[in-house]
C-alpha cells in the first residue's frame, strides 16, 4: 500500500510541476493508458500460468 500511495504522490507532483511549466501532461489518454497498464499485468499474469502449467 505504501508503493501505491508514493506512486500516486509523485504522479501529483510531476503532474503539478508540468502545469505549471505549462508543458502537455507527460501521459497517453486516459483509457489508454489504463488499457496498456492492464495488457502489461495480463501478460505477466499470463506468462506466469504458461510456466506454472507447462514447464514446471
Amino acid at each position: 500500500m505504501k508503493d501505491v500511495l508514493l506512486s500516486l504522490l509523485a504522479g501529483l507532483v510531476i503532474g503539478v510541476v508540468f502545469k505549471f511549466l505549462r508543458l502537455p501532461l507527460p501521459a497517453p489518454p486516459v483509457l489508454a493508458g489504463v488499457m496498456g497498464v492492464v495488457g502489461v499485468y495480463l501478460g505477466g499474469v499470463v506468462f506466469d500460468w504458461i510456466m506454472k502449467t507447462f514447464f514446471n
